[in-house]
């Protein structure tokens, strides 16, 4: 027996084994194939309807297609079979996960630093695929075709923190669409070297690969893909080191660390863009200084994710506090600090004020205020002080 056609807000999958049909209105006349039928099954990617009529699993009027992009033809019944999933290629691996929310459609985990998120070249194993894979077993609904997860966004090996992962076709659609969208609420903790000015900002500026280096990403003239990333100063120490919130207005690779060395202030610990002792650490007491300049990864953590649930529509939102590593690098820098009497930070509504030994560094900004609604950036110069001395101050 063949299922009905899903009507709008109809949030079932299409089983293993069966077979949907839909008769063309006269309104979808010469349309591509695989539009209509990604608009009539909203559950299936337009990737995966494309995948299918490739696999012969698309007939009108029970005569297999093959094509794509063929025209649709009012009046007639075109079919697609979905096939049950087959078992994924990535083997199913024992490896421990810190999961923050699951239901029958995602997981929502806390990555740890140094966890590859999908077996590549030199990673064949041992990534959160695999660990996913063995986590999730039979509640996995199967994406494209594979019993897998569906790997809507990524971090970088070694970044921790919040993620979501599909477990079905259906949300799989779903959240892709939102995080192409930006519709969600991301937002990272960075710890870089200076102090970017203004305090609150906007770093615009294409992203490709780096001519003079494959493996590393680069702000380009020309070839690169737009990217923007928001900042807004949340602590600074002795005035050479810094604690961002940056939110991502793009997804390019590698954003946040690109954008933040190409304008003088590269993470800390960063083991491809930061290349040489910054000017900074020399403002930094000797206590600490070595723990800086030896922190083994980029000090980056995807700390906030909000998003609604792909299939209610719920609004969720997740956070993880930074991991062990950079959580002690942090209180190693407070306590630096204290001991130093430098870099206090003091908060009202109206500005934030950074003292160290030697200066009295005033930052205008409206901490009420979110992140700017402009996509106009805010220009900073590379490796330009990021402070204005407040008139009549003294030493502190």
């Amino acid at each position: 027996m063949t299922p009905p056609l899903p009507q709008d807000g109809d949030i079932r999958e299409p089983a293993a084994g069966e077979t949907w049909r839909v008769v063309a209105p006269q309104e979808a006349a010469g349309e591509r194939l695989d539009r209509f039928l990604a608009a009539a099954f909203p559950t299936l990617s337009r990737a995966r309807i494309q995948g299918l009529i490739a696999a012969g699993r698309v007939a009108c009027d029970d005569v297999p297609l093959s094509s794509a992009s063929a025209p649709v033809r009012p009046g007639r019944s075109y079919a697609l079979h979905v096939p049950a999933a087959m078992p994924a290629t990535p083997a199913a691996q024992a490896i421990a996960l810190d999961i923050l929310f699951e239901d029958a459609d995602l997981v929502v985990l806390n990555k740890p630093a140094g966890l590859v998120v999908h077996p590549a070249p030199g990673n064949p194993d041992g990534t959160l695929v695999n660990a996913l894979l063995a986590h999730c077993g039979d509640s996995l609904a199967g994406i494209g075709g594979e019993r897998r997860p569906g790997i809507v966004h990524r971090l970088d090996k070694e970044t921790s923190g919040v993620m979501v992962v599909a477990k079905s076709e259906r949300a799989m659609t779903r959240l892709a669409a939102a995080f192409a969208a930006r519709d969600l609420d991301r937002a990272y903790l960075a710890l870089c070297w200076g102090l970017p000015s203004p305090a609150e900002g906007v770093i615009a500026g294409a992203i490709g690969r780096d001519p003079r280096d494959r493996k590393r990403m680069a702000v380009r003239a020309v070839g690169g893909k737009p990217a923007l990333t928001r900042y807004r100063l949340e602590r600074a120490w002795f005035a050479a080191v810094a604690q961002l919130e940056c939110r991502l207005a793009t997804g390019r690779t590698h954003q946040i660390r690109v954008h933040l060395a190409n304008a003088g202030h590269p993470l800390v610990g960063d083991p491809v863009y930061l290349r040489r002792l910054p000017a900074a650490a020399r403002a930094v007491p000797q206590t600490i200084r070595g723990a800086l300049l030896d922190f083994p990864r980029q000090a980056l953590h995807a700390a906030r994710l909000g998003f609604a649930h792909p299939l209610t529509g719920a609004p969720l939102l997740f956070t993880a506090p930074p991991p062990p590593d950079l959580a002690g690098l942090l209180a190693a820098l407070t306590r630096a600090a204290n001991a130093e009497h430098g870099a206090i930070l003091k908060s009202n509504s109206s500005c934030r004020v950074y003292i160290d030994r030697t200066s009295l560094v005033r930052y205008q900004t409206n901490t009420n205020r979110a992140h700017p609604e402009s996509d106009q950036p805010t220009p900073i110069t590379p490796g330009a002080s990021a402070c204005r001395r407040k008139r009549g101050s003294s030493s502190g």
